[in-house]
């Protein structure tokens, strides 16, 4: 099985191309979407990080918007909030893996927005990049609820450069063109990445 990293700063499109690569047969596991398992009512993080940061559990889930915006006051509660998420993401990403495996899944693309920052692309065959011109990023991320320009700059202050990660990458697919042209860039990569590891 090939196992891809699938990375890019904050609006870049990687929900997007995520959704490209599955649709074209790939498996496919998102860190985002894990963490939103982990908060959701009756995940594995809601007690402990409700012990940890009274005030951001509403309804037996952790309220997403309360804890940004806790967090975004107090940087340094941040490292207790990953002391708890981030084991948590790595059973269930293993989890993923075992199981794909375990189909015979050709190809799994794992979704991870801090794979360069944390170290992680060590782990893969390859890292894709997903990427975008800054001045679409920005329209892109202003646009989403509750975001403001303080929240994007402190995100953004958190991640590695596009330039840099565009550098590292085994591959850079842009998706500030039309959708069938980023297609066509996930399926040229498919194809390569299929005669790199045949």
């Amino acid at each position: 099985m090939i196992v891809v990293g699938l990375t890019g700063s904050i609006g870049m499109g990687k929900s997007t191309v995520l959704k490209m690569f599955a649709d074209l047969g790939a498996r496919t596991w998102s860190a985002d979407e894990a963490v939103h398992r982990l908060y959701a009512l009756g995940g594995a993080a809601v007690s402990a990080i409700g012990a940890a940061i009274p005030g951001c559990i509403s309804d037996g889930a952790v309220d997403r918007a309360r804890l940004s915006k806790i967090l975004l006051g107090e940087p340094a509660l941040l490292a207790r909030v990953e002391a708890i998420v981030h084991p948590l993401v790595a059973e269930d990403r293993a989890r993923f893996l075992e199981a794909a495996r375990a189909a015979r899944a050709g190809l799994a693309v794992l979704d991870i927005p801090l794979l360069f920052e944390k170290g992680y692309e060590r782990g893969f065959d390859a890292v894709i990049v997903v990427s975008a011109a800054a001045h679409i990023q920005k329209k892109r991320v202003l646009a989403r609820r509750g975001m403001s320009a303080e929240k994007f700059a402190a995100i953004l202050a958190k991640q590695m450069p596009d330039s840099e990660k565009r550098q590292r990458a085994d591959y850079v697919i842009s998706t500030d063109r039309s959708l069938a042209a980023t297609r066509s860039d996930v399926e040229q990569a498919i194809a390569d990445l299929g005669r790199r590891f045949p």
